[in-house]
């Protein structure tokens, strides 16, 4: 059979049409594949699917892959006057689609398309923006299901067929405990996802409907009419939907033209996979546009500035090296600021330490020393580890809502005594946990008046997610609520509340006063340790000793006597204290997970996440779980420790 367009693929070319010349060959590293699998594991996109099917017991699952045989079973079936397929298989020129859900009455088609996304409205009004057209954040849900539709339509011209999004209702509550057990991984294969449904599926078993469906036809009747610019003609959206089946029939590279989007490519390979022999999809795409040698795209490109949004018209001009830009490129100069560097003044340190090949840090001590004298003892750092997932845990409880899982918590003395002081971890399966990691987090930090730091907002607005948790929560239900929220309200800001003891934001003071050219275009902890650790002989020194463990100098709940977190390899290049943990998953390349919880598209904390839902949703051994759990609670103790060495790196510059 021919190269056939399917609707993966379809999103793949209208993310980018040069992808999807490289998706599927081997010799191009795809980080797009197994991301999409780690997104879905971590936010509950397979047991969505699963439950999904459940508000339709009488539908008849097509399991078989492949093109030929789930075409003929479909052929087969719509025969019939009323029914329902699962994994229905259409057809139409070089097009082929697998739909969610199609329910037959007659010759009217519903197709309906299951989502993990959550919705907050009622109908396709609120997928609209503010000038009535598509809103941003639906667009490629729509343009998904409106490929589905053209598909379906002309496979059989003489149906009706009307298109629905289902999606995770956030104004419905589950109305039964354990819900979400009852879909649960069990195993990738082929990659292929598998989830095990346990247990009965009636309306009293699963409870009031959670997902909603969304008639969207309004909608895909704007898509069709959108137009879109190919050499030397304008064409519609199913003209473009054929462009690309052709193209990629054909296994003909569609030339994208360069753009900012190109810093996420999914082809952009490593050094590591160059060196054995892999290719870049992304090299090949620009040095190709550039007229330039691939190795010169080693070189750091626009693409890697900190937080600038002028990348777009710095590229229209030409300018697509960091090397070649000037401060005036940058824009209008910030005005000047009494908390450390401004943005662009951060931008401009990381772009001449670059192009000077200056390896050295920079930091701000009088700055530091300012706010370092505004500091109580003893410290307190603090780490948590959040899930929103899409099927409620417990009766009462709404898709989406925030889940806190974990934190852990290093305190240091007024006579520099490091200790790792506590953590909580829910392993139970099934468990709401938020309200006793609230209690758990309380007995940690309201013994003093010590400082307390976090890393970014996270953990700002988690506690204020879950206050509000306990605000709707009954005093039967939760007894100390009052005693919880009275507390958490001092440790926290919010529109309608300032704490006076609320916590300092470590990220905050690293973009103020720290930067290092290893840091590159991120501030994400994980890249910041590194440089803290190749900036400071002191701290290199300290942890290349056997100090660290459950009765050493520095004290841990989860690591042995003697651990030691300054590490090299065979190169004599210092490992990063992330790769000297254990491995989270053993199915997956570690290198993919790093990726993907290190970029934007779950920030940090991603893999843990992913963990703790492998945890509650995969049908593994108590072994495995305790395995995971080992993992997740050394993960997060590194990253209250990372915070640590970085406030000892300052601290000791300040003191010398």
């Amino acid at each position: 059979m021919a190269r056939l367009l399917t609707k993966s693929r379809f999103k793949i070319g209208l993310d980018c049409p040069s992808k999807l010349y490289y998706t599927g060959k081997q010799e191009y590293p795809d980080k797009g594949k197994d991301n999409s699998f780690l997104e879905a594991l971590a936010e509950g996109g397979y047991q969505v699917g699963e439950l999904a099917k459940c508000y339709y017991p009488s539908g008849i699952n097509i399991e078989e892959r492949g093109y030929e045989i789930p075409l003929r079973r479909t052929q087969e079936l719509v025969l019939q006057e009323n029914l329902v397929i699962f994994e229905a298989a259409f057809k139409y020129e070089n097009l082929f689609i697998r739909a969610d859900i199609i329910e037959k009455k007659g010759n009217t088609i519903n197709l309906i398309e299951v989502k993990s996304k959550s919705f907050d409205g009622r109908d396709s009004l609120d997928m609209r923006n503010a000038k009535g057209g598509l809103a941003s954040a639906w667009r490629e849900y729509l343009y998904d299901v409106a490929f589905q539709k053209y598909v379906i339509s002309k496979a059989y011209p003489d149906w009706n067929v009307r298109a629905h999004l289902m999606l995770a209702d956030k104004n419905t509550i589950a109305t039964v405990d354990g819900l979400n057990q009852k879909f649960q991984l069990i195993k990738v294969e082929n990659e292929r996802t598998f989830v095990q449904v346990i247990g009965g599926t009636t309306k009293a078993e699963i409870g009031e409907e959670i997902l909603i469906r969304i008639n969207v036809d309004d909608l895909l009747q704007m898509v069709y009419e959108e137009v879109y610019q190919i050499p030397g003609r304008a064409i519609s959206f199913i003209g473009y939907i054929h462009h690309l089946a052709d193209k990629y029939e054909k296994d003909e590279n569609i030339i994208t033209p360069i753009n900012k989007d190109c810093k996420s490519c999914d082809f952009r390979a490593s050094a590591q996979e160059e060196q054995e022999g892999k290719l870049s999809g992304f090299k090949e795409c620009w040095s190709g546009q550039l007229g330039c040698t691939k190795e010169k795209l080693d070189a750091p490109l626009v693409l890697d500035i900190w937080n600038f949004r002028g990348k777009v018209g710095l590229m229209d001009k030409g300018t697509y090296f960091m090397k070649d830009v000037t401060e005036d490129d940058l824009g209008k100069k910030d005005p000047p600021s009494a908390e450390g560097l401004s943005t662009k003044e951060r931008q401009w340190l990381q772009i001449s330490k670059t192009n000077d090949s200056d390896s050295e840090a920079y930091v701000d001590t009088e700055g530091l020393r300012k706010e370092f004298d505004k500091f109580v003892y003893p410290l307190h750092f603090i780490d948590f580890e959040t899930s929103m997932l899409a099927i409620p845990f417990h009766k009462g409880r709404k898709p989406y809502e925030q889940i806190a899982f974990q934190f852990s918590h290093h305190t240091v003395s007024a006579d520099h005594v490091i200790e790792h002081k506590g953590q909580y971890l829910s392993e139970e399966k099934g468990e709401f946990p938020n309200f006793h990691f609230l209690r758990a987090l309380k007995i940690q930090l309201e013994n003093d008046k010590g400082t307390i730091f976090r890393y970014a907002n996270h953990e700002n607005a988690v506690l204020n997610q879950v206050m509000k948790q306990l605000v709707d929560a009954s005093r039967v239900d939760v007894p100390d609520k009052d005693e919880l929220i009275a507390f958490f309200r001092t440790i926290t800001h919010s529109d309608t509340h300032q704490g006076e003891r609320d916590m300092v934001d470590l990220l905050k003071l690293v973009k103020n006063y720290y930067y290092h050219p290893l840091m590159g275009g991120s501030n994400s902890i994980k890249y910041v340790l590194p440089a803290v650790l190749n900036s400071s002989g002191f701290i290199r020194a300290k942890y290349s000793q056997p100090i660290y463990g459950k009765t050493s100098q520095i004290k841990s709940l989860n690591f042995e006597d003697g651990w030691i977190w300054i590490k090299e390899d065979e190169n004599g290049k210092m490992i990063s204290p992330y790769k000297l943990l254990p491995h989270l998953f053993d199915n997956i390349d570690e290198d993919l997970i790093d990726e993907f919880f290190m970029s934007d598209q779950l920030a940090d904390g991603g893999a843990a996440m992913t963990a703790y839902a492998k945890m509650q949703f995969a049908q593994i051994t108590e072994l495995e779980r305790k395995k995971i759990a080992s993992g997740l609670l050394r993960y997060c103790e590194l990253d209250t420790l990372a915070m640590v060495m970085i406030w000892e790196y300052w601290k000791n510059d300040l003191n010398s």
